[in-house]
């Protein structure tokens, strides 16, 4: 179980990175390109969208989503793991 929740974890990173700083490759959370450390939720599209750089926001749409579905695969599995051992 707990190494079906350290993959989750990792499964919301790509590999991309964010724009203007790739080693960021959380697409979830992330400090801010404007904003320094302070945090920004959904950052590689919430930046595109303020910025108006609309084809980067519908490509970072697609990865967000790509993340979130695996994500929820894992989270799946983990559930129905837990429930088979019981």
């Amino acid at each position: 179980m707990n190494v079906a929740i350290l993959s989750m974890e990792g499964s919301l990173l790509d590999e991309k990175g964010l724009p203007g700083r790739p080693w960021f490759r959380h697409m979830i959370y992330a400090p801010g390109l404007y904003t320094g450390y302070g945090v920004k939720t959904l950052p590689g599209l919430r930046e595109a969208i303020e910025q108006r750089r609309w084809a980067e926001a519908e490509d970072y749409s697609k990865i967000i989503a790509n993340v979130l579905n695996t994500y929820s695969d894992k989270l799946t599995a983990a559930a129905e793991m837990l429930s088979a051992d019981r």
